[in-house]
C-alpha cells in the first residue's frame, strides 16, 4: 500500500467520523453530550482539514472547477421562490 493509498483512507475514515460525530452531537439529549459530540466534531474536522491539504500539495487530491454556468443554473434552481 503506498502513501497516497494510506492518505485517501485517512481521509475517508475522517469524513465518516465526522458524520458520526455531527449526528451524535444533533441527537444528544443533553448538554453535556451535546458538548463532547461537538468538541470532538470539530477537532476531527481540523484533522480532516489537514489531510486535505497533504494531499492536496501533493497533488492526490485534484478538484475540477464547475463552469460558471452550471453554478448560475444551480443557483436558479434553489433559489427562494418567496
Amino acid at each position: 500500500m503506498d502513501d497516497k493509498c494510506i492518505m485517501e483512507n485517512l481521509l475517508l475514515t475522517t469524513k465518516g467520523v465526522i458524520d458520526l460525530y455531527m449526528h451524535g452531537a444533533i441527537e444528544s439529549s443533553t448538554a453535556n453530550v451535546h458538548q463532547t459530540f461537538s468538541s470532538a466534531f470539530d477537532d476531527t474536522l481540523s484533522m480532516q482539514d489537514c489531510i486535505y491539504k497533504q494531499m492536496a500539495g501533493k497533488g492526490w487530491y485534484q478538484m475540477d472547477s464547475a463552469p460558471q454556468q452550471q453554478l448560475q443554473q444551480t443557483k436558479q434552481k434553489y433559489a427562494p421562490t418567496c
